[in-house]
């Protein structure tokens, strides 16, 4: 039975795990604290993949006094041999005679077997406990393991009229430098950020993380022609790149002299099959996929109902004939898809809505 003191402590576990937003990648994100008497002897959270887990950290900081207490845990312990031991022997040898889980483990290598084996061990096993902030903390490694595919987030700033530039293509900058410094961290907790050839002919985009991130994200375009120029920022500069396209070519010879991994999902003539394209994201460790497309690829991914939320950022200004925001027709109105708000929020001048599909 849970306690508002155990509460307090998956708390603590969760506000640990979120220190590995933009470092964990693709390790889920997670943190445990152990208790022993009512008094906090040790904490911890994942920081890498390779690096030691969360609840050895948290038990090397408690040492000894780790024999009979209580560890709190944000995903159920691992029970297999990775990269890292399992923190499940971790645990039993350090004496823990009661562990609190939010979450049960989505891996099938894991996937409640953590669990039976501390139980069967003599353990008290409870798992649950402030559960749904646990998924959503790792909804892309839940989306990798669950789905074969990743979390995706479209990511647009947008006028108040619903436009992403001027007629003309001119986008630069529609919102202000408060949207664009929280778009950055956006980036920096994603696996990969994904765009398409109209972005990089219009933009000429990086796609990358402002100096001093820990980590850069894997930078995606999808192409079906693969005319990429080789001059072109994406495939320049820290951080992997990869191209979907419908099938390889000469010029993915040259994208591969550039540094980028070409890598065909087929598809129709002219059209790259992105649930396809999705999969090879997630075979690729990709957990958190963030969108930032014209509105012909944004158009395809909403109509295939691969966007699991919009972050659109609105400017207080109005842009007349401009480029929409995804382009699209309807031939009737209850065709329309529904959407729920799930923030609205300031930031700077501009407005943050953050949407997710109904039903």
């Amino acid at each position: 039975m849970t306690t508002v003191q155990d509460s307090a402590y998956m708390a603590r576990a969760l506000e640990l795990a979120r220190r590995g937003l933009t470092t964990t990648h693709p390790n889920p994100r997670v943190g445990c604290v152990i208790v022993r008497g009512g008094r906090v002897v040790g904490e911890g959270f994942h920081v890498r993949a390779g690096e030691p887990h969360a609840e050895r950290l948290a038990l090397f900081e408690a040492g000894e006094a780790a024999r009979g207490a209580t560890a709190y845990v944000t995903l159920e312990p691992c029970c297999h041999t990775g990269r890292t031991p399992p923190c499940t022997d971790a645990l039993l040898e350090a004496g823990v005679t009661r562990v609190v889980a939010a979450m049960e483990d989505p891996d099938a290598r894991v996937k409640g077997r953590g669990l039976a084996i501390l139980r069967s061990a003599g353990l008290s096993v409870e798992v649950g406990l402030m559960g749904g902030e646990a998924a959503r903390l790792n909804r892309g490694f839940v989306s990798r393991v669950v789905r074969s595919r990743p979390f995706v987030v479209a990511k647009a700033g947008i006028s108040l009229d619903g436009r992403t530039a001027l007629a003309s293509g001119e986008s630069q900058w529609i919102t202000g430098p408060q949207a664009r410094a929280d778009v950055q961290r956006l980036r920096a907790e994603s696996g990969a950020v994904l765009t398409g050839m109209g972005t990089v002919r219009q933009d000429d985009p990086r796609l990358t993380v402002h100096a001093g991130a820990p980590r850069q994200p894997l930078r995606v375009v999808v192409t079906s022609d693969l005319a990429i120029p080789p001059a072109a920022r994406v495939l320049s500069g820290a951080g992997g790149v990869v191209v979907l396209t419908v099938a390889d070519g000469p010029a993915g010879d040259i994208l591969r002299a550039a540094g980028a991994e070409v890598v065909a999902v087929g598809g129709a003539p002219g059209r790259v099959d992105l649930r396809a394209g999705l999969a090879a994201l997630a075979e690729r460790g990709v957990n958190d996929l963030l969108v930032e497309a014209g509105p012909t690829l944004l158009a395809s991914l909403l109509q295939e109902q691969l966007v699991d939320e919009l972050r659109i950022y609105m400017a207080p200004a109005l842009l007349g004939n401009g480029r929409p925001l995804a382009d699209f027709t309807l031939s009737a109105l209850s065709g329309a898809r529904p959407w729920r708000y799930d923030d609205v929020r300031r930031i700077g001048r501009d407005v943050r809505l953050i949407l997710t599909p109904e039903g």
